[in-house]
């Protein structure tokens, strides 16, 4: 229940047993994005603008559920660390309650608003919005089960047991696999289809996971319907709530820059959905391993080992940094290549490519801002990192419509104001990191609970 191998022993080689199958379920979320990219490009851009469109809400919903994911990883770390088992089977039960409420509240305000939601973007071509519309009714009704994966997930990791959830994911991933052609192509459903083929996959999941849960792979005897805590919700809630508040603001942003990319037509917004997939192999990767660093810094600040915190700590930076920039040269160098896999049309084709090359030379600053922000989390300081994202993610807004103006960079600007600012936040969250351990990492108790079982 409280691996040895995160409190003794290497660290690089605990972070990485850690790390890899967190990772490896990212790069499979990632494998499956691209797929689903890949034969609805097959569709046109088209339906691969109707996709992006109605992406934002769907990725919206992942900010949401970091109001309980990240307070249950941390707090599940902490409480084994100590090893006081009975309080991170308390938080896990209230976590539940947390993922289930929000999942259907927010599906619900998707049904209830889609008209609204995609009217925002005024994309001026009546099926594109039809089958935007369509697309996020669909996945509105699997809200639940998408609120439920991530949370349960993370309870895993935070125990130290990030294989079950990749095996568990996996299966999802490949479900889903499966069924995109049969439901996009052979049923006729196209856009639709590719909708049902994840909320199925969603469902699957959880069925999984509920089973694995009833049947002590986390805890030797858990129920699933423990009493509810607003002691635990308040504790959740607060180290959730910067990180979610940050992941929202991010993706408000980010709709106010499609909007932005959408007056350039909708090769423009295909090509930038297309762009952010590929470059999911950066981010993607980064959140893996920043939640890894996570569990490894909550268990042992909660042993309090505090040393071994920042040699995990600097040890996750480094390897990151070398990931980043490895990822650079390959979006740089085969910019064009990437994006042809997806798409023939040669105007998406090279707005898509001149995405890849700029935003490219952020790639390691990025990988250094998430992975660090793993460790703030963990310590119980998640609001530095959200404040520094927040202020730069948001500077992005008045930037990109000043480039993208005719007399300055057009649509390119819009890239360089992403990039730019995230190579600024990379370099702030190290002036952070260096800080935070020159002065020693707070010596803080977990707050729920008084000492090991």
């Amino acid at each position: 229940m409280n691996p040895e191998y995160l409190l003794k022993g290497n660290i690089i080689k605990a972070l990485i047993t850690l790390a890899l199958p967190i990772m490896g379920t990212a790069f499979m979320q990632m494998a499956n994005q691209i797929v689903d990219m890949i034969w609805i490009g097959r569709l046109g851009s088209d339906s691969v603008a109707s996709i992006g469109t109605a992406g934002f809400f769907v990725w919206l919903s992942m900010s949401i559920i970091a109001l309980v994911q990240v307070g249950t990883e941390v707090k599940i770390a902490q409480n084994l660390g100590a090893g006081r088992v009975s309080q991170a089977k308390q938080f896990a039960g209230t976590a539940l309650y947390m993922a289930a409420a929000f999942g259907v509240a927010y599906g619900l305000f998707l049904i209830l608003t889609k008209q609204e939601l995609i009217g925002f973007f005024r994309l001026g071509a009546a099926k594109v919005e039809s089958d935007a519309v369509s697309y996020l009714v669909i996945m509105a009704t699997g809200m639940l089960f998408s609120f439920l994966n991530p949370v349960i997930s993370s309870m895993f990791n935070g125990a130290g047991l990030s294989r079950l959830p990749f095996k568990v994911n996996g299966i999802g991933i490949l479900t889903n696999i499966i069924l995109d052609p049969i439901f996009i192509f052979v049923f006729g459903l196209g856009v639709r289809g590719a909708a049902m083929a994840t909320v199925i996959s969603q469902i699957l999941v959880t069925c999984i996971f509920i089973f694995m849960l009833k049947h002590g792979r986390l805890f030797k005897s858990f129920a699933l319907l423990q009493p509810f805590s607003v002691d635990i919700f308040k504790q959740i809630f607060s180290l959730g709530f910067p990180v979610a508040s940050q992941r929202n603001l991010f993706t408000i942003f980010s709709i106010l820059i499609a909007k932005v990319i959408a007056s350039f037509g909708p090769d423009a917004i295909a090509a930038q959905k297309i762009g952010v997939q590929i470059e999911s192999i950066t981010y993607m990767t980064a959140q893996g391993f920043a939640a890894a660093l996570s569990a490894f810094v909550g268990q042992n600040f909660g042993a309090g080992q505090y040393d071994r915190v920042k040699k995990g700590t600097l040890k996750a930076g480094q390897i990151m940094t070398m990931y980043g920039v490895g990822t650079t040269l390959l979006l740089y160098v085969f910019s064009e290549p990437l994006i042809r896999i997806f798409v023939r049309e040669a105007s998406t084709v090279a707005i898509g490519a001149g995405y890849l090359k700029i935003i490219a030379f952020s790639q390691m600053f990025m990988c250094i801002e998430m992975t660090f922000s793993g460790c703030f989390n963990a310590l119980g300081k998640p609001i530095y990192p959200a404040v520094v994202s927040i202020i730069f993610t948001g500077l992005r807004i008045p930037f990109a419509y000043l480039l993208s103006k005719p007399a300055w960079l057009g649509l390119e600007g819009v890239w360089w104001a992403m990039s730019g600012s995230s190579i600024i936040k990379g370099l702030i969250m190290l002036a952070m990191v260096a800080l935070l351990f020159r002065y020693g990492v707070p010596k803080e108790e977990p707050q729920l609970g008084t000492g090991p079982e």
